[in-house]
């Protein structure tokens, strides 16, 4: 019996589409019957058929014109919704941006069209990107595709709902402390966080500028290096996008076995299935002739207090413009223009973002940004100096992904630290630039757990190798949750 098309990687459905096999209509018109069957679990905000069919249309007329685009032409990849696409809807999942459409494509979605991908739909996502589970979505809950009573993790929560139950082949996600990785992990995914400044932020709505990034995620680590590939390079919008000469890739010499940091102090805590996957994948490297390093990062506890310094500071301006004045939900009262704006803000955002714009609004004010601000920034330097550090020895860190496997919705929802803990292993990735991704490791029961890998600055290539030896060896790329 032949494979359904949901079950299928970018990989060979490219195959087939460029042998004929399968038309890009067809193939669209599969996945949105797969969407339609698995609305339950909430991954998109949005999803215009139509538009979905016609951009397939125009695939199969290129494609039978003799003009294909490359190996992504007339394949859906899912868009995270605060990534702009011209023409769709651009809420970041809250009342603020509710109704609005964005008028221009991101750079990232520019990329995509110009290889002919289908732009499909606006995924589910905490608020403004701030969350671990996609609970703070002012548009409802996303569920995991293996077990709906779980998180599916978040900020990039539809996204990966989306991938795993198979409604797309690829997607977007977004970046600033582990939003690719984390959910990644808890849906069985790879997800890859570039180094900053590898691919555009231009169109990417700002949560903190110097540490959100935008990133493939996918179902196997060929698909994920090929959205990669697609998205990445320079961009004269973004002051911050590495300018072409600057992009020498890091490769590992054909001469040289792997070596493997591994942060032993760190992994205290860390679930005792979570563990198991982690000490087997190890294995699995040692046994392919990996050398596996200890190495010592003191700074990574100050990781976490850190990031949500300088994430907040970073969230209380970039968020000042939401105002109902310049951007945003305008609150329908009369008044003062104080007045309108406090309103205004008040109904347009959820319970975390005001958290986390009010601990920015601390942290970076007058006779206080010293004592938290600059502190928060200077761990951070030190953070990056000892990962580099580390990385001159070694040619990545491995760690899990996250503690503990996909939780219970509503079970931290009460308890924000908590919450703020599932990205211990992946900030500092964030802090320092680093490009990072998580690959799937094992189960932890029924629950998909993943091993994370940082590399040294455009070590893309490097991670995906190594990414791809683990997926040799556990066989677990391409699953898809059932039904």
């Amino acid at each position: 019996m032949a494979e359904p098309l949901h079950t299928l990687g970018a990989a060979e459905l490219g195959r087939r589409l460029a042998s004929r096999d399968l038309t890009s209509r067809a193939l669209a018109e599969a996945l949105l019957a797969r969407a339609a069957s698995r609305r339950e679990l909430g991954a998109f905000n949005s999803l215009d058929a139509d538009d979905l069919l016609r951009q397939a249309d125009a695939a199969d007329a290129r494609r039978a014109g003799g003009r294909s685009l490359g190996p992504l032409d007339g394949i859906p990849v899912a868009i995270k919704d605060n990534i702009a696409v011209r023409g769709q809807p651009l809420t970041c999942s809250s009342r603020m941006l509710a109704g609005y459409v964005s008028p221009y494509d991101s750079a990232v979605a520019e990329r995509l069209r110009a290889a002919g991908a289908l732009l499909m739909g606006r995924l589910n996502m905490d608020e403004f990107a701030m969350g671990s589970s996609t609970e703070t979505s002012a548009t409802g809950l996303a569920r995991n595709p293996w077990d709906p009573a779980r998180t599916p993790g978040g900020s990039s929560g539809g996204s990966a709902a989306c991938l795993a139950s198979g409604q797309a082949p690829l997607a977007l996600g977004s970046d600033t402390g582990g939003s690719i990785r984390q959910p990644a992990s808890h849906c069985g995914l790879v997800g890859l966080k570039p180094t900053y400044g590898l691919v555009s932020r231009h169109g990417l709505v700002a949560f903190a500028s110097s540490l959100d990034q935008i990133g493939p995620m996918a179902r196997s680590v060929d698909d994920c290096e090929l959205l990669l590939a697609a998205l990445a390079g320079p961009d004269a919008r973004d002051m911050t996008c590495l300018a072409a000469d600057a992009r020498a890739p890091r490769v590992l010499p054909a001469d040289r076995k792997p070596r493997l940091g591994v942060p032993r102090a760190l992994l205290e805590g860390v679930a005792p299935g979570v563990r198991k996957a982690f000490d087997d994948a190890l294995g699995v490297y040692r046994a392919e002739g990996c050398e596996l390093v200890d190495v010592d990062l003191p700074s990574a506890a100050l990781a976490v207090p850190a990031y949500y310094v300088v994430a907040t500071a970073e969230a209380s301006s970039n968020l000042a413009r939401y105002d109902g004045i310049r951007y945003g939900h305008r609150a329908a009262r009369d008044g003062d223009i104080v007045a309108l704006m406090s309103q205004s803000r008040a109904e347009g955002f959820g319970a975390e973002v005001k958290r986390r714009i009010l601990l920015g609004t601390f942290v970076l004010s007058a006779g206080f940004a010293d004592a938290y601000y600059g502190k928060a920034l200077a761990a951070r330097a030190r953070i990056r100096e000892e990962y580099l550090g580390a990385l001159a020895r070694v040619d990545a860190l491995a760690t899990p992904t996250v503690p503990s496997s996909a939780f219970r919705l509503g079970e931290k929802a009460a308890d924000p630290l908590q919450m703020y803990l599932e990205d211990l292993f992946t900030i500092p990735a964030n802090l320092a630039g680093l490009p990072a991704l998580s690959v799937p490791s094992g189960l932890d029961g029924a629950l998909p757990v993943g091993l994370h890998l940082v590399g040294p600055p455009l070590g893309e290539g490097l991670l995906l190798g190594l990414a791809r030896r683990l997926e040799r060896a556990t066989g677990l790329a391409h699953r898809v949750a059932q039904p």
